[in-house]
């Protein structure tokens, strides 16, 4: 494994023990949602964001350039954060270091699971995942970056 994919690996494992809901409800999914909007939308970025608590989706929007393609992405990777308990971003990440990837050897469906970074695991502290938000039409790094900024805004607010 190269220093830098270590290196990679562990920031985001350090986000994810950092970025920790005290709770999480519709009306954080809303502001969460609406900061990611409002951030892609200044620097017309084309994805798509969506937040879930379990199975119910509490906040979803396409923005000009996404498309139905980015919906499927984002079912992929919320797929990926239920069943690895991690950022799709670290799933895949952890994978590369190696040298895998997701496929039928390891028990799932690339086409209905993707490492691929974007989506981050909404925890809440004493209750652990509930939740996922995902944004998709970025270079994978990008989609991830874009979930933590507005992850940590909401948090230091």
């Amino acid at each position: 494994m190269s220093d830098d994919l270590d290196k990679l690996i562990a920031t985001i494992e350090e986000q994810e023990r950092r970025l920790v809901f005290p709770r999480f409800d519709e009306t954080d999914a809303w502001a969460l949602g609406s900061l990611l909007v409002k951030l892609a939308t200044e620097r017309r970025l084309p994805v798509a964001v969506d937040i879930r608590r379990g199975e119910q989706q509490l906040f979803h929007a396409g923005l000009p350039g996404s498309s139905a393609d980015n919906d499927a992405w984002i079912e992929r990777k919320v797929r990926v954060v239920y069943r690895y308990a991690g950022s799709s971003y670290l799933v895949g990440r952890r994978l590369a270091a190696k040298g895998q990837s997701l496929n039928a050897e390891m028990g799932v469906d690339p086409a209905r699971y993707a490492a691929h970074g974007g989506a981050f695991p909404i925890r809440v502290t004493g209750a652990g995942i509930i939740g996922v938000v995902t944004v998709s039409g970025l270079p994978q790094a990008d989609d991830h970056a874009l979930v933590v900024e507005a992850i940590e805004s909401t948090l230091a607010g």
